[in-house]
């Protein structure tokens, strides 16, 4: 494999992550947060469902976001060789 095919295939696979890490912060940004009356339906340690995700589940589910996204662009980058060293 040449270098260009390299560089393609490397930002094939950064892409297809970018897509879909954006797909899940609109999901914990806005879908769920539209859908909170029919979340309140259910309770989470006390709370209705939907106070809960607005309050702290979405921080939460940010968080959980980044630090996936960073493992699994170090993984690409790595399969590709271009990691940085360390």
């Amino acid at each position: 494999m040449n270098e260009a095919d390299n560089r393609l295939m490397h930002w094939q696979s950064t892409k297809r992550l970018m897509i879909i890490t954006l797909s899940l912060w609109a999901f914990f940004s806005f879908v769920v947060h539209w859908f909170a009356d029919a979340l309140n339906a259910f309770s989470f340690l006390g709370f209705p469902l939907g106070f809960y995700m607005a309050a702290q589940g979405s921080e939460v589910a940010f968080v959980i976001i980044i630090f996936w996204f960073a493992r699994a662009q170090h993984k690409i980058d790595l399969q590709y060789g271009f990691a940085e060293e360390e």
